[in-house]
């Protein structure tokens, strides 16, 4: 009746009935329509051009949507194994923004090497039939925002407490409450959180890693990581040979991780500014001598072997003065 098979002839995306009166009735559909086009345009399919007109301006209708089901609309684009081709379909109906603030991080990212690897790989993964998550997905979006704000925050804080505030800050701006203080949010600060572990391969730190529940996720982010030269590549081998590895074969690794810290030459120790107290008045070269001293060079003194100084005393004013009078007498004798 609305000649369908017509127009899939045609790899034609037509919206049944008045397009925008539609939209007006489901604002969901606006992204239901975007969702089709990026999902059928490997075939050839293209939205036809009334049903494609009003969607720029129907997408202010998406603010009456609840939050809720916006966040679930998204991650139906980006987790159905179409999210490339979804962001390009965005850009090409000009709707890059204003559809959901997280999704415009999103596509604002989609050209960064971290971000668009990461879609690449749910879309590769989706279609290979395995399971993909969203906390991983969002946790790579949001990586330069908890990365900065760590680095930023180190500067008056330790690392740990630090990265939690900066993993706070992002969630709070980002996410707020829709999904951010469930499970979702839960896995994403895991895969964050274990980053700088990766770090630490002595002693029992490498076994109590592996065992985590989330490690794998966070194993995979930190490969991503590796891959556009975040992390060195080396480590990112390491973990993949101890993750797999027999216990044997682990003690083995971490003998040579031993070895190799043992042989990293030591940075010399920075020169010890001097104190305050301990440079003098006139400088840093040789300190003056006290008000009222005078510095007496022996005979046969030289640089090498140099000596004592002694000091003169002068005499009390008093007592020169006495003294003077008396013509030499001593001390307190009348004259």
């Amino acid at each position: 009746y609305h000649k369908g098979i017509q127009d899939a002839k045609k790899r034609t995306l037509r919206m049944i009935g008045d397009p925008a009166t539609r939209y007006r009735e489901d604002p969901v559909r606006i992204i239901r329509a975007v969702r089709f086009a990026a999902k059928l345009s490997p075939l050839g399919f293209t939205l036809d051009a009334k049903t494609a007109a009003p969607l720029v301006q129907s997408q202010a209708l998406l603010a009456d949507v609840p939050q809720s089901r916006m966040f679930d609309e998204m991650l139906k684009l980006l987790q159905t194994g179409h999210a490339l081709a979804t962001i390009e379909q965005l850009k090409k109906l000009g709707m890059a923004t204003g559809i959901y603030p997280l999704l415009d991080v999103v596509v604002e990212r989609a050209d960064t090497p971290f971000v668009n690897a990461a879609l690449a790989d749910t879309d590769r993964r989706v279609g290979e039939g395995k399971p993909v998550a969203p906390s991983f997905l969002l946790a790579t979006v949001l990586w330069a925002d908890v990365r900065d704000g760590w680095a930023r925050r180190q500067e008056r804080q330790p690392p740990f407490p630090a990265l939690q505030d900066a993993i706070d800050d992002v969630f709070d701006k980002r996410i707020g409450d829709v999904s951010g203080r469930g499970k979702l949010a839960a896995d994403m600060r895991e895969i964050w959180v274990m980053q700088p572990r990766f770090e630490k391969r002595t002693g029992g730190a490498p076994w109590g890693l592996v065992d985590q529940a989330r490690f794998r996720a966070a194993f995979d982010f930190m490969r991503l990581r590796a891959d556009i030269g975040e992390v060195d590549e080396a480590l990112a081998e390491w973990w993949q040979e101890f993750s797999t590895a027999d216990d044997i074969r682990r003690e083995d690794l971490l003998e040579q991780v031993r070895e190799e810290q043992k042989n990293r030459p030591r940075k010399a120790p920075a020169p010890r500014k001097p104190t305050r107290a301990e440079v003098p008045e006139g400088g840093e070269g040789q300190a003056a001598a006290p008000a009222g001293e005078e510095e007496v060079r022996a005979e046969g003194e030289t640089p090498a072997n140099p000596a004592k100084k002694r000091r003169r005393r002068r005499k009390p004013n008093a007592a020169r003065q006495a003294s003077d009078g008396a013509g030499g007498a001593a001390p307190g004798t009348d004259a």
